[in-house]
Formats: structure tokens, C-alpha cells, sequence
């Protein structure tokens, strides 16, 4: 039942934000005019008025009109496409009008007009409905992780539906919560009413209850309960026809549902059979499939076999779920497919001429890709755990906090050891209890509930994120400790017996960290850390009716994981999930707030999807909590980097009109890509690298000081090689608006084989995965084997603040740096240059056209590092464009760039003797390319799993 309070308020925000849309000038929304507007409403409406939160209603209108939301990028092939969208066509669309008008109770008009924008792109790209075939067409959405993917493919799904796709298939993941998730969602935001296993009920819900005409109704095949996914029972029972009214069918990725699926389409619903095969299609009923998280599980990871003429093998048999989506597809003459994914990198890797003769074409998103842009309001990687500069990393958020307690020193036994077997009992110092670092994370829990239902958030839903075990009874283990401490917990706070010390070591925790931290997140997120302070008396007030609300679960991928948010959406359900592998993807937890996080998969798309705390924390993103350890946040830093590295990678394209595949070609290069399933990289053996484009500096160094020694040495012999510098000890470049000055020293046109030579006798350490000197050095002679990479920058950049260092040709001062992170194996530190070191040898010229690409490309998606102003320097990708292509009327100059550091690292070598060593890195700026050229990283499969987990 709908809570007629937080319906009102809906209604007035909604009203209300119609009347703050007609002002002239939009950015004079202030408290006062809100207030303004909601006295009108009320005139209008009295009862709306009946126990409103205006505090509330206002909160959210600020929230709504501070928001700003980027452009998305597109790479796009018109082969075989007809341009066919016009405003002609959406009029009269019923369905989309319905589902925009619902998103309008919850969303931002901009937020709103967003999802117009990009469905609509999304929409136009694929084949008009009502085109007679065959046609087919693949395309990919990137989103970020929790950012709204599913909203995006219901607006999709609407407008599509309106347009006159008719069989409308969603791929929802391989678990049944996922599946009982979007089934809701899609339940709500395009059916209008609940699909349940009961045929005569039908309950209004969604958008049913702002359009419920029966005429309009979509057909649906499954439904949201336990076994609502597509069966034999049901495929008896359906019949399908060429209808006004769309079919909804929401699957898992099952080899048993999608056999079944296939096998009724081709006995049900097929209209003809061809001749020569025998293959029975579908010609009058046109199809869209949505394959949600479309990285997992679709991917063909068989190696696909080419003939000598290059033709693909037609007897190739893919992996059991691509085959079953791909028949799928090519049961329609008809069809177009649309992966949704944050993680799309094995989505790249698809071969785009891969072909079998009985599920046609493979997966390659041959059509477009296109990146979604963040709302200014989504948190994510970059906001979390804040970008590398040369001075350290900015932006993150204070909401890490580091765990040590879940494992003995050397990580072989204790409550939770990296490695542990499903036969593994928790036990902390032996004995039967969590480790204190568990019981301060639920503590925190406690308080992030308390807080909120300070604010008037009580009705909101909460949830508790503990992923420690990929191990179902190791999982039981775990709930049954921490159910029997939040037991404790209510038999001392909610019947206050011998609760002063609990009560006690709550208050501390305020005061030392949320007090604190929500000063911190207020002034860089205003909006989302609540508008007023809260006093400790209100809050222990509440703990009370906060403990007894809480439940304890295991997250087992059953239907009920989803129902129950959905149950309990008026009250609110505050809920401490227990989960492995199956709530690694999809599955979200409503208003996650702690997440107490150990598992250790170095796989960059894996690692990136067990991210459930990023997303959208309105009023409440100071109370968010992630317990960790420092090598996972490590890890999360570094993909961090390299997600913004290729997002960056893409608007330089989209703005230069690349093709699909030319982006894969470029993502295929990427070394960071090292991190990722092997096997969905489709080579059983090798990986073929190319560092063109890339910017690469070592951040992992070796403690030996031997080896340290021998890198100086290198160093030192490759500077005395080129003889005097061109340049320094003074380096100063004009740039737009003023200068930029280096201390240190400059070779201009240094061969390649110079480069080559050094990097042969450079030692680079095991963990620094994205640099390997032997690797670099022979990328660099195929390149000039290619008339490539021929010359050469080399500088030698001093920071100023360290002490006198011999460089082989002169001396500098050495940069005093400091390690990101602790770690007993290297010397290991968060980044090496500066952004602007990369300009160092850029004419005036080649750097204001490098600005220009990077002003291109921030003007597709400011909101995404919350850049509010205009960037005045130029980023990696467009500098390394430059390198490579040239200026506008001048001729490419491929020229690479190699940057050496001497650093003085004296407070991590404080025990020694003689005092730190000198300890040389470098960076290499590659230019970027055209050519192709590549070089083979050869890896065990037993080591690389050994090293970064199984595939997934």
C-alpha cells in the first residue's frame, strides 16, 4: 500500500518543479522561491499540504536544479542503416509519454531529459521497426557501475515498444534475483502492473497508475516470482499473434531457458523455412533483445578459427550462452541487439567478422558504442578514490577505511585469509567472533541508519554490503556471527540493560569519524551529505527502533533477494546482505551506505563490477562507509585511472568520427588490459600488445638496492650517451595564458635504438603489471622495423625539493616522493608525472591543438570529474593524439617521448645505514599510430590464475 505522506510529497515536488521550469532565469532556484511555489500547490491542493516535509520537498528541489548532466559520446557505422527517427514518428508515443511522466516523480527534469536524449540516440541507431528486412543491427550502451543502466533500457524498451518493435527480449543476468529485479522494474516502469504466477490478478503499479488502459497493455511472458523465468509450462500455454500490443519476455542467461526460448520461436512463432537449410525464421514480427551486464556470460571464449582467406571457420561452436543469444537472433530476419555494460572490454575483443553458420554473426557491437555521460550527482571510481597527480591523488572522498584484523601476518590463517577453502571456519585469535574492524562496520551501519531517519529518511530502504567469501557455507558461517552480534546488540540497546559501554563506543565513533567526515563530503558535495547537523541525543535516541528493524541475510540469488526491497518499499528495509559471487553483478542493494569488502580478484572488469557502493547517495553520501584493504584499494585506484584513461580514449574519437571497431582496435592495445579475463580476450596463449597511444610510468619499484643501483647506472650511461642537452637546467614553453617552467635537462631527436638499448638493461618490477622493459623495448624495434618511432624526446625532470643527485651528464635535484601505500615487496608510490610533463617538448601549436581535442571531449561530459569550469591544459589522450597525427595542416611528427626521474625517497629507507638509494623511474609517452603494430606477451594459464583469479 501506498503511503499517502510520501505520495503527496511526490505530487508536490512534482508541481513544483512544473512551475520552477517556467521561471526565465533557472538559476535563480533559491529556498526562498521554492518556498514560493509550494504555498501555490497548497493553495491549489490543500490536502497534499496534510503532513508534508517542506524541509523535504525542498531539499530535493535544490538537489534536482543543482544537477547537471553531460553529452554522451557515440561511435557509429551507417552501413546498411536508414536514417528513419524524426519527431514525426514519436508523436502520440504512449508508451515513453507514460514512463517520462514516472521519472519525473523521482528524477531532475535535466536528469529526465538525459534519458530522452540517449534513448533516443540509442533508438535511431538501430533499424526502424516498420522497414521491411532482413536487417540486423548490434550495438553497445556503456554506462558507469550502478548508474542507472536499467532506467536507461526501460526508456529504450518504451520507445521502442511505441516505434513498433514487437518481441521485446531482456537478458537479466544468471542468477534469479537479477532476474526478479528488472522483472520489477520493467514491471513498473513499461507493463503498469505486477506479472505474478496468479493469471486473475492484476495489480496497478508504475506506470499503470498514470496510464491504465487496457488497450495499451504489453503481453508479458515471465513474471517476477522464483520460477517466473521462461519454462516449458509456460511455452505450452503461450500463444503469440502479430498483435498491436508488445511482448515482454525478462530471462536469465541460462542454457536451459534460452534452449527452451529458441526451440518454442522457432516451433511457435517462425513463418517461414528457407529451402536449403531448413533453418525456420521469423519474418513478420520485428525483434529487440536488451543483454544486461552484456560483458558477462554472452562473450564467446572460444578462439574463434579463421581460414586461410581469412574467411571465419562456419563450424566454429561458441560457448553455450552466445550460441543461444546468437540463434536467438538469427531465428528473425528482423533484429537488433543492445549490450548494456560498465565494463565492456570484452565486448571489444568480439571479433567483428566472427560468423558460424547456425547462429550467424557473432556479438561484435558493429553498429555503435555509445558512453552514457555521468550525472553530476553519480559517485564513482574517480570520486571514491580521487585521481593521481604528481603530487599525490585529489578528489577522493574520506570514506575508505582500511582493515587489517581479517587475517594473521602472514596471511595463512585468522577470521578471513585471502586464501581459505569452503571447509573454512572463521575464527578470530581463535576464537568464535568477529574481528573488530566487522563490528565497527555494523557499528557504522547502525549510525548511518540512525542518522538518516534523523533527516526524515526512515521510510528510505538501507542496506549493509559484507563480501568476504566466494563460499556458500563459509557465507552461512558468517551470517550466523553476525547475526548473533546484532542479537547482542538488541538485547542490550533496545532493552537498555548494561548497554552504556555499546552506547559508549558508538558515540566515539560519531565523534572521531562521521562528524568529521560529513564536514568533509558537505563541502565538496553539498547536496549529498544532508542539509543540517545532527546532535548525538537525537541519534541515541533512535538506536532503539534502529537495531530492532534491522534483519540479517544471505544473498543466495533467489527471487526473494529483489522481492523483498520491492515489499517493503513504503517502509523501509534496513538489511545487512551477506553475498559472494552472486552479488558481484546487477544486483542492486537499495541504498547501500556500508560496505565491508575483502574480496581479492586483480580482474579489472570483475573487480570494477563488485563495486555496489558507487551510485547515486542523495542526502546521505557522508554516511557511507567502505572497510577494505589497502592492496584492494590499490587496485581499485589503479582501474580508476585506467576506466578515466579510456573513457578519455573514446571522446577523442567520438569527436574525430571513428567506427566501432576502430575503437576496438585501439581498446585491444590498451596494456592495462593485461587485468582482464584472458579467455574473453579470445588467445588461449599470448596477448597481442600495442602501446601506441599509451602513456606508461613505473609506479612499482624495486627495494634491492642492487637492482636500484643498476637501474642508476643505466640511466646514468644513456644520458652520458647523448652527450649535452639540448636544454636546461632550465625548461620554460609559452603556452596560452602564460608559461610553464621544468628544472632539468632535454635531448631533442635521439634515435630509437637509443631508447631500446635502455630499456634492455632496465629492470622493472613484477608488479609493475602495465610496464615491462623487455616488452617496451621490443614494441619499440617493430615499430621502427615500420618506419616508426624513429625519434625520440628524452628529459631528465627534477623536482627541486630533493638533494643533489648525479645524473651521468650533470647533476639535479632528485623528487621527493612518497609511497601511495605500504607494501614490504617494492617501493610503491600513487604517480610518477606530472600531467603537464607530457607537454614538455610540444610546440605552442601542437599544444593548443591538444587542447582543442581535450576541450572537444570535456564539452561531451563535464559532469563526469565534476569539472565545472572549461579544462586550460590538455589531457594525456589528446597530447598523445597530437604526437601522433600532427596539427591540422602539418605533417605527423610520431615523435615518443621518454621521461626519466631520480628520486629521493628518504623517509621509506630511514633503518639504512648509508641513507635511501637513488631510485630512478620513467614514463614514456607512445604516440599514437595507425600501423598496427603489435608484441606477443606470452602467460601460463596456471600462473595467470594463480595471479588474477579464473575467468569470469
Amino acid at each position: 500500500m501506498t503511503d499517502p505522506i510520501d505520495t503527496n510529497r511526490q505530487r508536490v515536488i512534482k508541481f513544483v518543479q512544473e512551475l520552477l521550469l517556467d521561471l526565465p532565469d533557472r538559476g535563480s532556484v533559491t529556498p526562498a522561491v521554492i518556498a514560493e511555489k509550494i504555498d501555490q500547490v497548497i493553495v491549489m491542493m490543500p490536502a497534499w499540504g496534510q503532513g508534508l516535509d517542506r524541509q523535504a520537498v525542498t531539499d530535493e528541489l535544490i538537489r534536482r536544479f543543482s544537477l547537471w548532466v553531460g553529452d554522451d559520446s557515440t561511435l557509429s557505422s551507417d552501413a546498411g542503416h536508414e536514417a528513419w527517427l524524426t519527431p514525426i514518428r514519436k508523436r502520440q508515443w504512449l508508451y515513453w509519454q507514460r514512463y517520462r511522466e514516472y521519472l519525473e516523480r523521482q528524477l531532475s527534469w535535466k536528469a529526465v531529459d538525459a534519458v530522452d536524449r540517449a534513448t533516443d540516440s540509442i533508438l535511431g541507431l538501430l533499424e526502424d521497426p516498420l522497414r521491411p528486412g532482413p536487417w540486423d543491427r548490434r550495438g553497445l550502451v556503456v554506462g558507469h557501475v550502478q548508474s542507472g543502466k536499467t532506467g536507461n533500457y526501460t526508456g529504450l524498451i518504451c520507445k521502442a515498444a511505441d516505434a513498433g518493435y514487437k518481441i521485446i527480449i531482456v537478458l537479466a543476468g544468471l542468477h534469479n534475483n537479477l532476474r526478479s529485479q528488472t522483472q520489477i522494474r520493467l514491471d513498473e516502469g513499461f507493463l503498469g502492473y505486477e506479472t505474478t504466477a496468479v493469471d486473475d490478478v492484476l495489480r496497478v503499479v508504475g506506470v499503470g497508475e498514470i496510464d491504465a488502459d487496457p488497450s495499451i497493455r504489453p503481453n508479458f511472458a515471465t513474471n517476477r516470482s522464483e520460477k517466473g523465468d521462461f519454462n516449458t509450462g509456460i511455452a505450452k500455454k503461450l500463444g503469440i499473434t502479430p498483435e498491436q500490443r508488445p511482448w515482454l519476455f525478462v530471462v536469465k542467461k541460462n542454457k536451459t531457458v534460452l534452449g527452451h526460448l529458441n526451440k518454442w520461436i522457432a516451433n511457435n512463432v517462425a513463418n517461414t523455412v528457407d529451402s536449403q537449410t531448413g533453418r525456420r525464421t521469423v519474418t513478420h514480427l520485428p525483434l529487440l533483445v536488451i543483454d544486461d551486464e552484456a560483458d558477462h556470460a554472452s562473450v564467446d571464449t572460444g578462439e574463434q578459427v579463421f581460414l586461410d582467406d581469412g574467411t571465419p571457420d562456419t563450424e566454429h561452436e561458441p560457448t553455450a550462452i552466445n550460441r543461444s543469444i546468437r540463434r536467438l537472433l538469427h531465428s528473425f530476419n528482423r533484429s537488433a541487439y543492445v549490450g548494456y555494460t560498465a565494463t565492456p572490454f570484452a565486448n571489444i575483443f568480439i571479433h567483428e567478422r566472427g560468423e558460424t553458420r547456425e547462429e550467424g554473426v557473432d556479438l561484435f557491437p558493429s553498429a555503435f558504442i555509445i558512453n552514457l555521460a555521468a550525472p553530476s550527482d553519480y559517485i564513482g571510481p574517480a570520486q571514491v578514490f580521487g585521481i593521481a597527480t604528481g603530487e599525490g591523488r585529489e578528489g577522493g572522498l574520506p570514506l575508505v577505511r582500511h582493515v587489517v584484523d581479517y587475517q594473521s601476518a602472514d596471511g595463512q590463517s585468522g577470521w578471513m585469509p585471502t586464501s581459505h577453502k569452503s571447509t573454512h571456519i572463521p575464527l578470530y585469535d581463535g576464537r568464535d567472533e568477529l574481528p573488530p574492524s566487522v563490528i565497527e562496520a555494523i557499528d557504522a551501519f547502525v549510525l548511518a541508519c540512525a542518522v538518516r531517519h534523523c533527516r526524515d529518511d526512515a521510510r528510505e530502504h538501507a542496506s549493509m554490503l559484507i563480501h568476504v567469501t566466494r563460499y556458500n557455507l563459509v557465507q552461512r558461517q558468517v551470517h550466523r556471527q553476525v547475526s548473533e552480534h546484532l542479537q547482542h546488540l538488541k538485547q542490550r540497546i533496545v532493552r537498555r540493560i548494561d548497554d552504556e559501554a555499546i552506547r559508549s563506543r558508538l558515540k566515539a565513533l560519531w565523534d572521531r569519524d562521521f562528524a568529521p567526515t560529513t564536514q568533509a563530503v558537505r563541502a565538496a558535495y553539498p547536496q549529498a551529505a544532508g542539509d543540517s547537523d545532527t546532535r548525538w541525543n537525537d541519534i541515541d535516541a533512535v538506536l532503539g527502533d534502529i537495531v530492532e528493524e534491522i534483519e540479517v541475510k544471505i544473498i543466495n540469488g533467489t527471487a526473494k533477494d529483489a522481492l523483498d526491497y520491492a515489499e517493503r518499499r513504503d517502509t523501509g528495509a534496513k538489511v545487512i546482505a551477506i553475498g559472494g559471487d552472486k552479488l558481484s553483478r546487477g544486483l542492486t542493494l537499495e541504498g547501500l551506505s556500508v560496505s565491508y569488502f575483502l574480496r581479492a580478484s586483480k580482474m579489472y572488469d570483475t573487480l570494477m563490477q563488485m563495486g555496489r557502493w558507487f551510485g547515486y547517495r542523495p542526502r546521505y553520501l557522508d554516511l557511507c562507509r567502505l572497510y577494505t584493504t589497502e592492496d584492494l584499494t590499490e587496485w581499485f585506484e589503479h582501474i580508476t585511472e585506467a576506466a578515466e584513461e579510456l573513457r578519455e580514449e573514446f571522446d577523442v574519437m567520438a569527436a574525430e568520427g571513428a567506427t566501432p571497431r576502430e575503437y576496438g582496435l585501439k581498446v585491444q592495445s590498451h596494456p592495462v588490459l593485461m587485468v582482464t579475463s584472458r579467455l574473453k580476450m579470445r588467445s588461449a596463449k599470448s596477448l597481442m600488445l600495442s602501446f601506441s597511444g599509451q602513456l606508461l610510468e613505473t609506479v612499482s619499484l624495486f627495494r634491492d638496492p642492487k637492482i636500484l643501483a643498476h637501474n642508476r647506472d643505466t640511466a646514468r650511461s644513456l644520458i652520458r650517451r647523448l652527450g649535452k642537452p639540448h636544454e636546461g637546467p632550465s625548461i620554460t614553453r609559452l603556452r596560452a595564458g602564460g608559461r610553464n617552467e621544468w628544472e632539468g635537462l632535454m635531448w631533442k631527436d635521439v634515435s630509437g635504438a637509443e631508447i631500446t638499448e635502455f630499456l634492455t638493461d632496465y629492470r622493472t618490477h613484477p608488479e609493475a603489471y602495465k610496464v615491462n622493459s623487455q616488452l617496451l623495448a621490443e614494441f619499440i624495434r617493430s615499430m621502427n622495423g615500420a618506419g616508426e618511432l624513429g625519434r625520440w624526446t628524452v628529459a631528465v625532470v627534477a623536482g627541486g625539493t630533493g638533494r643533489q643527485m648525479d645524473v651521468g651528464n650533470g647533476t639535479v635535484l632528485s623528487t621527493l616522493q612518497r609511497r601511495a601505500a605500504p607494501q614490504t615487496d617494492r617501493y610503491s608510490i600513487g604517480r610518477l608525472l606530472s600531467p603537464r610533463d607530457e607537454t614538455i617538448d610540444l610546440t605552442t601549436e601542437e599544444w593548443v591543438a591538444a587542447l582543442d581535442l581535450t576541450k572537444k571531449a570535456w564539452r561531451k561530459d563535464a559532469a563526469r570529474l565534476r569539472n565545472t569550469s572549461e579544462p586550460d591544459v590538455p589531457n594525456g589522450p589528446a597530447i598523445r593524439e597530437v604526437r601522433g597525427f600532427g596539427t591540422p595542416g602539418h605533417a605527423a611528427t610520431g615523435t615518443g617521448l621518454l621521461l626519466l626521474y631520480f628520486l629521493d625517497p628518504r623517509s621509506e629507507w630511514t633503518n639504512l645505514e648509508n641513507g635511501a638509494p637513488e631510485v630512478v623511474a620513467f614514463g614514456i609517452s607512445f604516440p599514437g599510430s595507425n600501423t598496427g603494430v603489435k608484441v606477443e606477451y606470452k602467460v601460463n594459464n596456471v600462473l595467470w590464475e594463480q595471479e588474477y583469479g579464473p575467468a569470469q
